[in-house]
């Protein structure tokens, strides 16, 4: 079979990180009740469902561990690798750490796709990680039902330069570096309603690193910082509240969109995971209508990062957006947490 009739997508019933286990799912299989070993050097582990763990090395520098893998969210294999990497590599910057290496993780199923297939994945992985400057040093891989990718990422970290998702302030500006859209466009893509020029836009944005983490890490009024992915804005933003005890107002009208989005809003393409993130937190979110929720809790798979800055350093943080062509318009505000709603969304 030629490489390039292969649809990947086809061969996996999720896609990306719509491919992720519900908030509500996840609590119940992290639930425990064990007391845990306590280990002062863990900065960060599950407690506040962060993008990443932390380890102390000494007083000054950490480490930062993560993984992440999914299924093929689109059919070109060598853009499947490259997207499933940047995915991964984000949770790194998402703490404002630098990644210095990676490791694969492969489940391929050998029975029905060549091996040659599963190296174009590979060859696109090592290009993101020479982009991040980091090398893929290794990995391991399975036979399995459906093809899986992704990677176990290590970064480094100044300890006074962390950041978690918990620790934003009431008045803090919100933005988010990119547009959300993903799971609409990739569920169009599936059903063949997608336009090539909107598939473009969907894969420059998920090929893109987040590598601003490292920068923004440097701006002491950048108090809470974490990626959007499968949890769509919404769920990771409810994260975000819920870690740091405040609550949020966000405009819809200035959250960033694919461009072309609307085509498929009006299509209805809405990926599957939308409904499954609102049955998780919707209880948390205040009313609004079938396409407010469709966007702000559709799954982004690669998705920007999400940043909670002081008022006095966000034209700092605008600053440094607008000169990599990312969006910077503020989306919302953090609030004191007394509202019926931890998030409410308006116009």
């Amino acid at each position: 079979m030629p490489i390039e009739t292969i649809k990947l997508t086809q061969y996996s019933h999720g896609s990306g990180c719509g491919c992720k286990i519900s908030p509500e799912t996840l609590t119940k299989i992290l639930a425990t009740n064990e007391v845990p070993v306590p280990d002062p050097r863990l900065l960060v582990g599950n407690d506040t469902r962060d993008d990443a763990a932390v380890y102390a090395l000494d007083d000054e520098r950490v480490i930062i561990s993560t993984t992440d893998f999914f299924m093929p969210i689109v059919d070109d294999p060598f853009d499947f690798g490259a997207i499933a990497s940047v995915n991964a590599i984000s949770d790194i910057y998402a703490m404002g750490g630098t990644p210095i290496m990676a490791i694969a993780i492969l489940g391929w199923p050998l029975d029905k796709i060549p091996a040659e297939v599963a190296a174009e994945v590979l060859r696109g992985a090592r290009s993101v990680c020479g982009q991040a400057g980091i090398s893929l040093a290794g990995g391991h891989s399975i036979d399995a039902p459906e093809p899986i990718f992704g990677l176990a990422v290590t970064g480094t970290a100044q300890k006074k330069e962390l950041k978690t998702n918990d620790a934003a302030q009431a008045g803090d500006h919100l933005y988010l570096t990119k547009p959300l859209g993903v799971g609409i466009m990739t569920t169009a893509q599936k059903r063949g309603l997608l336009l090539e020029e909107d598939l473009k836009e969907a894969r420059k944005w998920m090929t893109t690193l987040n590598s601003l983490g490292r920068d923004l890490a440097q701006l002491e009024g950048v108090h809470a910082l974490t990626d959007v992915t499968g949890f769509g804005l919404l769920g990771h933003l409810l994260e975000l509240c819920q870690g740091s005890k405040v609550s949020a107002t966000i405009s819809y009208g200035r959250v960033p969109r694919m461009t072309g989005l609307e085509r498929y809003i009006k299509l209805k393409t809405f990926a599957g995971g939308v409904q499954r993130n609102f049955d998780s937190y919707g209880q948390h979110i205040s009313p609004m209508s079938e396409e407010y929720r469709a966007v702000l809790c559709d799954p982004q798979t690669s998705g920007g990062l999400l940043i909670s800055v002081s008022p006095e350093q966000a034209p700092a943080v605008e600053k440094m957006l607008k000169e990599r062509n990312w969006p910077h318009r503020s989306i919302g505000r953090i609030e004191n947490g007394d509202s019926s709603h931890i998030i409410r969304v308006t116009d």
